[in-house]
């Protein structure tokens, strides 16, 4: 038969033979695109400069951490991340009037160990728009309080949070993302969904085992009624929707399904329902 012409590898593009150069381009600068690394006393992550918004930021906390007491977030104000070029920054004014609370991705209760930690989790970097009542001061909240709890029966527990861009069904039949956009010109992203991924550990060492666990929740008022298993994912799901990898480097025999080990649940604490029903002195 034939032998059927193979497609151009990439290999060949330097060949001597080409009468082009395409990697001239890289003369005048690499285009892109660029994660920016955030780094700060209780954060890692990366910052998208398209959405205006971190693709993912982690966190660890321990027992000892969350019984540090040195910070107080009334001495925190939010600011803007100078770190990222003035161009793709996200900016307070984008959020103003914006009906969207600034709403952390590491939570600011998980860096009470100093009042430089705390205020490193008030930078935009750290901040997606999400919908205030309803969830980022409501489920949100409790879903928050939920990780720190973890730290009652784990010695150690780390947090990824981001936010997600998820196709919805139009009544065509057709998938479309589709999304806000706030600010002035317009260009911070509102995500439709976020993630946790959170590694619950046995322990310390080299072969101890890891509890899994990924959660997506909606951008939008969640009942606080509604079970947390219900927003439970599968860790492939969350890498697929957000393009990031979470565990290539864990073991698989180390593994453990976190709601598994624990019941994963929030917590709803109504103070002032409990407070109306003390008996009167």
């Amino acid at each position: 038969p034939p032998v059927q012409a193979q497609p151009p590898s990439l290999a060949t593009k330097a060949q001597p033979q080409s009468p082009v150069d395409p990697a001239g381009i890289l003369q005048y600068g690499f285009p892109g695109p660029i994660a920016d690394e955030l780094r700060s006393l209780p954060l890692i992550g990366a910052y998208d400069r398209r959405t205006r918004n971190p693709a993912w930021v982690a966190e660890h906390i321990t027992p000892h951490s969350l019984s540090l007491k040195g910070g107080d977030r009334r001495g925190s104000d939010f600011y803007e991340d100078t770190h990222i070029p003035s161009l793709f920054r996200a900016r307070l004014a984008d959020y103003f009037r914006s009906g969207y609370d600034r709403g952390h991705q590491v939570p600011a209760a998980d860096a009470k160990w100093s009042q430089e930690a705390m205020d490193a989790t008030f930078a935009l970097t750290n901040m997606c728009p999400q919908v205030g009542e309803g969830f980022n001061r409501d489920y949100w909240a409790h879903f928050e309080e939920f990780c720190r709890s973890l730290t009652k029966k784990y010695p150690s527990v780390r947090i990824v949070t981001g936010p997600l861009y998820l196709p919805r069904k139009d009544p065509d039949g057709k998938y479309r993302v589709t999304y806000e956009v706030i600010g002035n010109p317009p260009n911070v992203a509102v995500p439709t969904h976020f993630y946790k991924v959170i590694y619950a550990e046995h322990g310390t060492g080299p072969n101890d085992k890891v509890a899994l666990g990924a959660f997506v929740l909606p951008n939008a008022r969640i009942p606080n009624s509604q079970p947390l298993t219900d927003f439970e994912v599968p860790l492939e799901a969350v890498e697929r929707a957000s393009g990031l990898e979470f565990a290539s480097k864990l073991d698989p025999s180390r593994r453990r399904r976190l709601c598994q080990e624990v019941k994963c649940d929030v917590v709803v604490r109504e103070f002032d329902n409990a407070q109306k029903a003390l008996p009167k002195k």
